[in-house]
């Protein structure tokens, strides 16, 4: 087995929450659960090395006490682990694409996920990592008026970039085709470009999502892979690849490793979102230490080292399969199997 010692392994903590606690659905799986789960995961000796968390109710509450902070921190490392990235919650209140007191929201959100980032750092729990940011604007919302509207969602996301520089931080928006100006691969870029702070806000990729951006649901007219397309002709799906991640690798600073059956859910013609899927699922379509090669090698074949860990995200996993510990098990395996291929050992 490979000894590379980078990327780091980190596990997100959110899929404890996104998709639970509402009316009719599987309550949350509370953070020290999730912290459990993630620390009996071993793999031929290798275990997880961090952690990715959503500073939100009841994991993390955004407006946590530094007391609360340094509480948080000594039981992430008394776990074996440290932070990587961290979430904000800007779908709540705000809106990068709303009203002025929705886009005032948005940023105050960020203000305070980077305050306890940046907090996370000083008390040496978080070597590394980012702060994730979305539009929280919906397709439909921005389908009125797209130039205007990418207009607007670049502007909020400067008056944010500004905050995370004076915490130290940076912002990665997520490729998720469900939040308008984000919602296709040739969005992404037009809006990374309007917010012109590359060395602030960049892009974070997700395996999961980013396929469906090869496949143009709720952009058709960006689709990189025909209708009807045959997942059997690899060939087609690696030159689609190729040419999505030559547009957003520069881009990426964050990374989420993922599978995904190439389904969406949702209702009516947009807001639709993607699955995520376990790392063995069988309908899935990506070879995952494959196809993360696209995103941590450049052209050339190249290692980029633009971030120092990576993040396994399986959002809407039922209950009972997130409480199975093989079903951790097995995302390690998968999480390693992407390090042999594509991992390296020393910081320089």
């Amino acid at each position: 087995m490979s000894q590379n010692k980078f990327p780091k392994l980190h596990n997100a903590m959110w899929p404890g929450l996104v998709g639970k606690g509402s009316p009719g659905a599987e309550p949350c799986i509370d953070l020290d659960t999730m912290l459990d789960l993630t620390a009996k995961a071993e793999v031929n000796g290798v275990k997880f090395d961090g952690v990715d968390l959503f500073l939100y109710d009841p994991h993390v509450n955004i407006d946590i006490s530094d007391d609360g902070i340094k509480a948080l921190a000594d039981k992430i490392r008394g776990k074996g682990f440290v932070v990587g990235s961290v979430v904000a919650p800007v779908w709540f209140d705000g809106s990068a694409g709303g009203d002025e007191t929705k886009r005032a929201n948005f940023v105050t959100a960020v203000r305070k996920a980077c305050r306890i980032g940046k907090r996370l750092r000083e008390l040496g729990a978080r070597p590394y990592g980012i702060v994730r940011i979305d539009s929280a604007t919906g397709v439909s919302d921005w389908d009125k008026d797209p130039k205007g509207n990418t207009k607007l969602i670049a502007q909020t996301f400067r008056e944010a970039a500004t905050v995370a520089e004076d915490h130290g931080e940076r912002l990665a928006a997520e490729g998720e085709i469900c939040w308008g100006g984000m919602h296709s691969w040739k969005e992404m870029v037009r809006l990374l470009k309007a917010v012109d702070r590359p060395q602030t806000v960049g892009f974070q990729a997700d395996m999961a999502h980013t396929l469906l951006y090869t496949l143009g649901y709720n952009s058709e007219k960006d689709a990189i892979l025909p209708p009807g397309y045959d997942w059997k002709d690899q060939r087609k799906l690696a030159s689609a690849l190729k040419k999505l991640t030559a547009a957003l690798r520069p881009w990426t600073i964050d990374f989420h490793v993922a599978q995904n059956d190439a389904t969406v859910k949702g209702s009516g013609t947009h807001d639709k979102t993607g699955r995520h899927c376990l790392a063995n699922d069988p309908n899935g379509k990506l070879d995952i230490p494959l196809h993360a090669g696209y995103w941590l090698r450049d052209e050339n074949r190249k290692l980029t080292k633009q971030f120092m860990h990576v993040c396994w995200d399986g959002c809407m996993f039922p209950n009972d399969v997130m409480m199975k510990q093989e079903t951790w098990n097995n995302i390690l395996a998968s999480m390693i199997a992407v390090r042999e291929k594509h991992g390296w050992n020393s910081l320089g």
